[in-house]
């Protein structure tokens, strides 16, 4: 029988403490193995769980005890901040990290430890305020690659990059859930040697999972018992994770029979894609230092109730009109896609957002006074996207955060406060549009496309940019509703060959267009008419 069906035969009984510290003792030889067996660095995910936790503090007490010699190889020690976790857990695993860090040059060890954060581009609040993005939901997840995924494959494909191959060090276990223990087992078939698997997602990169048979209890019963090895309180975790209880119960792990609060979860306190946020509530409750962070609760309820079609636009971001089924109370209907929230919609999102920061730095804890929910940097962005990409050259993020903060926005982008068009202009436009969004909108792109090509010394391209804005801003929102159900019958009929059907739509088409060229005269003129009568 092999190493592995031995641990894999004990994982499934139930261990005793005795079976676990002889596991221990053979994972500090296994490890100890794998890092003098060749030169290929490690990179050790840690998210300041209980799980990544016992991982490297397996990791780092194996290679503490060889001798100084033999530790040449870097460890890398990654953890990513979403910029919208749970503050006490961020700060939490930041003051850990800088602890390590200490503890590194102290002991002379080979850890490297390593923030990694999401390009500002793909923040949360540059995805839902910038960009318009609606909360996620489990059909657009549009967060997890981009706040936790990116960072950290960034910075694992950069070392393969250097050093040719990596071997990621992950404190998962099958006991997580049926899924992960599925997924687990398959990875284990394709291993290419003992205790290391492909990583499906990133070629010359292998996956070590020391922890992977351990149950909850376990995992607490080593935390509890062996002493941190860098000088942070796995007591301080474990009542933290006490805290995160909504039951408030997470028993001193005594045995192996013993419950544990393995069950709590820590994550992005904006998080639309669980019912709610167990841990956070559960903090505010079990603890009255903690209710200042309330506004947080009620700012994720808004988003995860917020249906908001009449906030958003009928068009996706690319400007078409995309059309799906929906049922309701039986009833089907074909109806437009939602599309980003609505520039007044996307200006009270950032307008709450901003109220609420200037609440928490009131009411926060002395040591929490400096916390930050959106950064410049990401308000910066936003700035940008409505500027150069939305045209909404008013430039209401200053304005937005002036009335909020009383204070005015100091911009890191150089010249990022310079252009021709402003609030006034506008103002004048919205005057001459005289209530006609799309008229507005058509405008609006129309006078900063010019703008923008205005500053470039070669204006290849202008054409098509400026045809582009016709192609998604010229009609009525009934009109290009109309368009896009017309586009989909066309190809339900092309698709059943139904040569009939093509002809009459082709050809009514034809005709209705012909009657509306003649019959309906175009925007400007509509709109220097009625101020001429006035």
């Amino acid at each position: 029988m092999t190493t592995t069906q031995q641990k894999e035969k004990k994982s499934q009984s139930q261990r005793t403490v005795a079976d676990l510290v002889e596991d221990i003792q053979s994972l500090t030889t296994e490890i100890q193995e794998l890092y003098c067996l060749d030169e290929v660095p490690w990179v050790i995910g840690y998210s300041g769980g209980k799980d990544s936790t016992a991982t490297l503090q397996l990791v780092w007490n194996a290679i503490a005890q060889l001798p100084p010699e033999k530790r040449t190889k870097t460890i890398h020690v990654i953890t990513t901040d979403t910029l919208v976790e749970n503050p006490y857990v961020s700060q939490w695993v930041k003051n850990s990290l800088k602890q390590m860090k200490v503890a590194v040059k102290e002991k002379q060890l080979p850890f490297e430890p390593h923030l990694l954060q999401p390009e500002t581009k793909d923040t949360f609040w540059v995805g839902l305020i910038g960009k318009g993005y609606p909360a996620p939901r489990g059909k657009f997840r549009w967060c997890t690659e981009r706040l936790k995924i990116s960072p950290s494959n960034r910075f694992i494909r950069d070392v393969i990059r250097t050093n040719g191959e990596a071997i990621l060090v992950l404190g998962i276990r099958k006991a997580e859930s049926a899924k992960r223990a599925n997924r687990m087992k398959k990875w284990e078939e394709k291993r290419v040697r003992e205790r290391l698997s492909p990583n499906m997602n990133l070629p010359n990169s292998l996956v070590y999972s020391p922890v992977e048979d351990w149950r909850n209890d376990e995992v607490w019963l080593y935390l509890m018992q062996w002493e941190n090895p860098w000088g942070y309180s796995n007591k301080d975790l474990f009542s933290m994770y006490r805290g995160a209880s909504a039951d408030n119960e997470c028993p001193l792990v005594v045995d192996t029979s013993t419950p544990s609060c393995g069950s709590s979860r820590f994550g992005c306190w904006v998080c639309t894609l669980v019912s709610q946020d167990k841990s956070l509530s559960a903090m505010i409750q079990n603890d009255e230092e903690k209710e200042w962070l309330q506004p947080l609760l009620d700012f994720r309820k808004e988003l995860d109730i917020e249906e908001g079609r009449k906030r958003r636009d009928f068009r996706r971001r690319s400007g078409d009109v995309q059309l799906y089924e929906r049922n309701i109370e039986g009833d089907i209907s074909v109806e437009p896609i939602p599309g980003p929230y609505l520039k007044e919609a996307r200006e009270d999102w950032l307008r709450k957002l901003l109220t609420m920061q200037k609440q928490l730095r009131s009411t926060a804890p002395e040591n929490m006074r400096d916390i930050t929910i959106i950064t410049t940097e990401e308000l910066s962005e936003i700035r940008r996207i409505w500027l150069e990409e939305r045209h909404e050259f008013d430039d209401s993020v200053p304005r937005i955060y002036q009335e909020v903060t009383g204070e005015e926005f100091i911009d890191p982008r150089p010249g990022a406060d310079y252009s021709l068009l402003g609030s006034d202009e506008w103002a004048v436009l919205e005057e001459i549009c005289d209530g006609d969004g799309m008229h507005l909108e058509l405008m609006a792109k129309l006078l900063d496309t010019e703008r923008q090509y205005r500053k470039k010394s070669r204006r290849v391209g202008i054409y098509e940019a400026l045809e582009g804005c016709f192609r998604s801003s010229s009609r009525t929102p009934e009109e290009a509703i109309k368009n896009a159900h017309f586009k989909r019958d066309l190809k339900d009929a092309v698709d059943k060959g139904d040569v009939a059907k093509v002809k009459q739509l082709t050809l009514g088409d034809a005709v209705e267009q012909e009657e509306s060229e003649s019959k309906v005269p175009d925007w400007a003129s509509m709109k220097f008419k009625k101020k001429s009568k006035k």
